[in-house]
């Protein structure tokens, strides 16, 4: 928690409006999930929680390249949801999710009844500038060419991201704006009164 940040009116309306609930940020590798959760997290002093490093730190340290390579991925995703699962017992947090982990239908419907969940959508290009900064060996997923692999994820998982929440597209902008613009758009689902024009995505 950043106690440094005074919360304005409105973040406080929206932590009052939360309750126990996370606010759980869905979407592909290099959508920005870790970057912006930090900071959303701090903004609204709550606790920030990666789901990848809780299931690191459930495999005694062992990276999730490794898991996927020594169990494979079916084993991967059923380990994912348990720590999912419980993560959501423990909010009001910012809670970042690995890129597959919305395709299970049982964590949609934990996220449901114990989150409010934001879809960080980025476009091809975003996605394929952001991962050729980092090598394809920590991402399991895009073995091979990866510029084949994101439009195939993106064509399977993207009608599924859709049934999140909100939707808020991750862009190279400052991320503050990409906050505010989270911030902004948790109004509607939390039963909030929407917030001003100027604030509106």
């Amino acid at each position: 928690m950043n106690e440094a940040h005074n919360t304005t009116p409105q973040e406080a309306a929206l932590i009052a409006a939360l309750g126990r609930r996370s606010v759980v940020l869905v979407g592909m590798m290099g959508a920005g999930k870790s970057s912006i959760g930090r900071r959303l997290a701090q903004r609204l002093a709550i606790p920030f929680v990666d789901a990848d490093a809780k299931i690191e730190e459930a495999h005694a340290g062992v990276t999730i390249p490794e898991i996927f390579a020594t169990y494979g991925e079916p084993y991967f995703r059923s380990g994912e949801a348990r720590v999912i699962a419980r993560l959501l017992d423990s909010g009001p947090q910012v809670l970042a999710t690995g890129g597959g982990a919305f395709m299970n239908a049982d964590t949609r419907s934990g996220i449901r009844q114990k989150g409010v969940s934001v879809w960080l959508k980025a476009d091809f290009e975003v996605l394929m500038r952001r991962v050729k900064r980092r090598s394809t060996a920590d991402r399991p997923m895009l073995q091979g060419d990866p510029a084949q692999r994101i439009a195939h994820l993106m064509a399977e998982r993207y009608p599924v991201y859709a049934e999140a929440d909100v939707t808020v597209m991750s862009r190279d902008v400052a991320h503050e704006t990409i906050v505010n613009e989270i911030i902004a758009a948790l109004a509607e689902p939390l039963g909030m009164a929407p917030a001003p024009a100027s604030l509106a995505t």
